[in-house]
């Protein structure tokens, strides 16, 4: 009994064992994959003429707005004050009446001051992957500026790179700890099922062959 007890926690050890390490190499992967292309300053990333805003949702739960929204929302205004970019693709979830990201980030970017003809809604970024593919199979954008966390950017590039898209970050301002603690330790999951995705499934998004209407400058 005892020995079968004893073979029980050693199976145990090494599966918590296998899933740190697993975890631990995807995040440094998807970090190098992004080395030297995420920025923090608006003077000194280049210019992209689209830039590609990562959606979430504009209330967090118990009221009140979501900080990781404001941010991206403030993060995209900057760079097209500063010129440097010219059109905004806005890509979020829009899977019912009541939720509807890419609604409320175009509301909110107008309100700051940004042209409505500026800004494309992407109905069906119903994940970074979906959202960045299709930001190049369905609006034909090859060339991009991500825009949200830095931590998020970092994946996001990670895809971007795997699917022939030269992407580079915009890193809006993070959160507290306290406030984001669930969300950063999500990210660590988030990088395995992204590793998953381009190594492994070849995962593209749920709609991706029906071309729309962007802008040319």
């Amino acid at each position: 009994m005892k020995t079968l007890i004893r073979r029980f926690w050693k199976l145990c050890l090494a599966i918590m064992i296998l899933i740190t390490a697993t975890v631990l190499l995807s995040s440094h992967h998807v970090k190098k994959a992004a080395e030297g292309l995420t920025y923090s300053n608006v003077d000194s990333i280049r210019y992209n003429a689209t830039g590609l805003v990562l959606g979430t949702s504009k209330r967090q739960r118990g009221g009140g707005i979501n900080q990781f929204f404001k941010n991206r929302m403030d993060a995209t205004y900057d760079l097209y004050k500063n010129g440097k970019i010219n059109f905004i693709l806005v890509s979020g979830d829009n899977s019912d009446f009541y939720y509807n990201e890419t609604r409320d980030m175009k509301k909110y970017l107008v309100e700051l001051g940004i042209p409505e003809d500026c800004i494309v809604e992407d109905f069906a970024g119903f994940s970074t992957l979906d959202s960045v593919i299709r930001a190049k199979e369905v609006f034909g954008q090859d060339s991009i500026t991500i825009i949200s966390q830095d931590f998020h950017n970092e994946r996001a590039i990670f895809i971007a790179k795997n699917h022939d898209i030269y992407a580079l970050g915009f890193n809006a301002k993070n959160v507290s700890k306290s406030y984001g603690t669930f969300t950063i330790s999500r990210e660590y999951f988030a990088r395995v099922k992204a590793i998953l995705d381009i190594y492994v499934f070849h995962s593209m998004p749920k709609y991706y062959k029906q071309k729309e209407f962007f802008p040319k400058e």
